[in-house]
């Protein structure tokens, strides 16, 4: 019906003007006395013919309309095969779609190319940079104080800045990072666990770590980096207390801690991408990439993220490890 009501209003105009042309005839022959049916009769034919007309060009009208419904679907690059234009008109108008599809594609082009010579430059720097981290650690192992202690977890923030870094320029590539196996849920949470011993220590912070004794389908090194973020953000946000790290039914694992919370407008935007909140205000360091590359990286690995805190009440960080179709590798 929308289609019939919108094909009477594109041709209008000819419609009023056989309409017109009718009314001319019926004033003509009035005025002149002639019999009425001379008239009524010719138009009664081409009324007919109208009609027959109307539903050929009703019918070719819908198979364009159809087919560019088609197109619609389509993405820029794979646009093409137009129906046949009309009139000049619709030639012109084919024609600047294809002008402005080359152009976009062309544009697409350079765009790609300055995106992967970004990519690969901060790809060489964020490699180039862990020597002299790993030296200035090495170094550091041969002396124990206060301010070694000190420049040793500043020097583990720095690279977790810099994996935090090649986190980011992974997540887009079109080449898979990702080795999908079976992997022992308890080693990785001890490896990063043990990765952050350090702070725990430094700061005082509880560990109450339950084992899971479960297995899971996931990429070893990007869930560990998951983890990883998720408890260094429960260190930072933690002035005394304890970190509780368990397993809840079905497969998922859970990181509580005892810190000043999330605000409650800010932990419905705690995952998007440069959103601080009033914590990551108060502390004028926070990137509010973390979280952000936590939950991309969870979507990738077929898991889910989820928050729940309160002011001054903690938070608990929820991570689902049930993933519905992801193949061993």
């Amino acid at each position: 019906m929308d289609f019939l009501l919108a094909y009477l209003k594109q041709r209008r105009r000819g419609i009023a003007v056989f309409l017109l042309c009718c009314a001319v005839f019926l004033v003509s022959f009035a005025l002149y006395r002639l019999p009425l049916r001379a008239v009524l009769y010719p138009m009664g034919l081409c009324l007919m013919l109208l009609a027959l007309f109307a539903a050929l060009d009703i019918r070719r009208v819908w198979r364009k309309h159809s087919r560019l419904l088609e197109l619609r679907k389509l993405s820029a690059e794979l646009l093409g095969d137009f129906p046949p234009a009309d009139s000049v008109e619709d030639e012109d108008y084919q024609e600047i779609i294809r002008l402005l599809c080359r152009e976009q594609a062309q544009l697409k082009s350079n765009m790609s190319l300055r995106y992967y010579d970004m990519v690969d430059y901060y790809t060489v720097w964020a490699h180039q940079i862990k020597t002299p981290i790993a030296s200035m650690r090495l170094n550091l192992q041969n002396e124990d104080s206060e301010f070694s202690r000190t420049v040793a977890e500043d020097l583990q923030r720095i690279e977790q800045y810099v994996e935090m870094v090649l986190a980011f320029l992974r997540l887009d590539s079109d080449a898979s990072d990702y080795v999908i196996r079976q992997c022992d849920l308890d080693d990785i949470v001890r490896s990063a666990v043990r990765k952050l011993s350090t702070q725990f220590i430094r700061r005082r912070i509880g560990l109450q770590y339950e084992a899971t004794n479960a297995s899971v389908i996931t990429d070893e090194k990007w869930l560990s980096f998951v983890l990883e973020q998720v408890l260094s953000n429960a260190l930072k946000y933690t002035r005394s207390g304890t970190i509780s790290i368990y397993m809840e039914q079905p497969k998922t694992l859970c990181v509580r801690d005892t810190g000043i919370g999330i605000a409650p407008e800010d932990l419905p935007r705690i995952f998007e991408k440069g959103y601080t909140g009033y914590n990551g205000r108060g502390d004028k360091k926070a990137s509010g990439i973390g979280l952000y590359l936590c939950k991309r990286i969870c979507e990738n690995l077929g898991d889910t993220i989820t928050a729940e805190s309160s002011l001054q009440g903690g938070t608990l960080i929820r991570i689902g490890l049930e993933q519905q179709k992801i193949e061993i590798e």
